[in-house]
């Protein structure tokens, strides 16, 4: 079939059809900034960088293909970057423009909301962790992302990408697809270049699923080397904070920025002596030499494009010297999904109750609750696609001292670590467990939503132990990820071999902003 500018005729007739035709002539247009890394960013100003920036996020985002990634900017950011023109360095990221998800709070002029309007106008008294160890470093906090609302954790029918305040994100590969979430804006805004990086959060896939669907790279920390404190919550046991970057390189420079410990999180104290001081240290193009790697392979079969490209990846990480051991499942494999939501209905419920009574004296909700009113008084702007079943769950839910609650954390515990992944790194002397990050990015459907296509996510996000993906290549024209998990605090050894892999294959891919994908 002829194509046109890339795309076949029916595909743009579609695309027509639905309004999705982006500015293609835009698309094609040079950007300056446009996949530079960290590194070479810093050969200019922070003001100039802050303004292209802000600059491109207008056209592209608020108008032209409408991304909707960005849901505020910064007032503040070119007076700040002015600022840090005219310090010395303070290390990799001074200067460097960063978006982080609107669900971590900053105390400056923007709102930390998750999304919902129940928290608009609202303003953080004090900077999350994250804004902290950000600032310190010398970095412009640029504005803020959309995202799932509450981080996801809303509705068992729920549209990734939208929230009632931010709209709907458009992956920036083909408009009419899904950027997975709940860290959807950051995925986006990274592989549109409408940032260097960004800082999104995870419970279960929320990094690592938005990264590979958007051909970044995502790394889900252990829990307890970033602080939480700040970041609206859903689980006490798997919340974490993260780097989405179009480069290994990248996402280990706001790692190294982003650890370390929290006064006001407890579970920081694990990471003593465990963290490492520069991630930046482990990249490198012979990372795969010698990695014993495990293929998880109840993880395929969800699309046989992906399945092939997964087995193209595995050749060709033994050309590169990984010893490749398979099968390497974890025999718990699906025996505690059901735990998992479990134990986040009691977490989520304890814990917001806990973040809006603590740190939101002007907002009028202070409870989950006085949420779940404000939706049902709101229902035409905060439900009109889907309802609040996840948080209606939640709220019938009793305190983290019943015996239903401790029950599931402890089978979480045990199968997903003890009899789950620590079992199978030690059976097999493994450095990390390999399976497909995702499937290639679903069409958004705002009257079923979303579309499983498969995900790996779960072992590792249950487990608090570190998850990473890295672009793996394409399959019909959209992104597909590979994901690399292992032990608790081995983030050195997953950066290592996913910057050999990223050296090895190269897949990452420019968004080309179509309206649709050409199938």
């Amino acid at each position: 079939m002829a194509t046109v500018t890339g795309l076949s005729r029916r595909a743009l007739l579609g695309a027509a059809a639905a309004g999705l035709i982006a500015d293609h002539a835009f698309a094609q247009a040079p950007f300056e900034l446009d996949e530079l890394t960290i590194a070479e960013l810093r050969k200019y100003s922070s003001e100039s960088l802050v303004t292209r920036y802000l600059e491109r996020i207008e056209r592209i985002d608020r108008s032209g293909p409408a991304l909707r990634a960005v849901i505020e900017t910064n007032p503040d950011a070119l007076e700040i970057a002015r600022a840090m023109d005219k310090e010395p360095s303070r290390g990799p990221l001074h200067g460097i423009p960063v978006l982080i998800k609107d669900n971590i709070d900053t105390a400056d002029r923007m709102m930390t909301t998750a999304g919902s309007l129940a928290l608009e106008g609202s303003i953080a008294l004090k900077d999350s962790f994250v804004a902290q160890r950000l600032r310190a470093a010398g970095a412009v906090i640029l504005g803020k992302t959309n995202l799932s609302e509450w981080a996801n954790f809303r509705s068992t029918h729920s549209t990734s990408g939208w929230s009632g305040r931010g709209g709907l994100t458009r992956n920036p590969y083909a408009l009419d697809r899904n950027t997975s979430g709940s860290s959807s804006g950051s995925g986006a805004a990274v592989a549109a270049n409408l940032c260097a990086v960004a800082v999104g959060s995870e419970t279960d896939g929320s990094i690592v699923s938005p990264a590979a669907m958007n051909g970044l790279v995502g790394i889900k920390p252990t829990v307890g080397l970033i602080g939480r404190s700040g970041i609206i919550p859903i689980s006490i046991n798997q919340d974490t904070a993260g780097p989405m970057a179009r480069t290994v390189a990248d996402a280990a420079v706001l790692l190294t920025v982003l650890a370390g410990v929290d006064p006001n999180d407890p579970y920081t104290k694990a990471g003593d002596g465990k963290r490492a001081a520069d991630y930046s240290k482990f990249v490198g193009p012979d990372g795969l030499r010698g990695a014993r790697l495990g293929v998880a392979r109840k993880f395929f079969g969800y699309n046989r494009d992906v399945d092939a490209l997964m087995e193209e990846a595995i050749a060709e990480m033994k050309r590169r010297g990984a010893v490749i051991v398979e099968p390497a499942d974890l025999p718990t494999h699906g025996k505690f999904d059901d735990s998992e939501f479990e134990a986040m209905l009691y977490e989520f419920k304890d814990g917001l109750n806990r973040y809006l009574a603590g740190t939101r004296p002007s907002v009028g909700v202070r409870s989950l609750g006085a949420v779940i009113d404000f939706n049902e008084k709101n229902r035409a702007r905060e439900m009109p696609y889907f309802g609040q079943e996840i948080l209606l769950k939640a709220q019938a839910k009793g305190p983290l001292t019943e015996k239903a609650y401790r029950d599931a954390v402890a089978k979480n515990r045990l199968l997903s670590r003890g009899q789950g992944i620590d079992a199978v790194l030690a059976k097999d002397k493994l450095d990390a467990i390999v399976a497909p990050a995702g499937g290639p990015a679903w069409l958004t459907d705002l009257v079923t939503g979303d579309h499983d296509t498969g995900g790996s996510s779960t072992p590792a996000a249950v487990a608090g132990y570190p998850n990473i993906t890295v672009p793996a290549g394409m399959v019909r024209g959209l992104p597909v990820g590979i994901s690399f998990f292992g032990a608790a605090w081995s983030e050195g050894v997953l950066i290592r071999v996913a910057s050999g892999f990223e050296a090895a294959v190269k897949g990452r891919r420019k968004p080309g902003f179509l309206g649709t994908a050409a199938v």
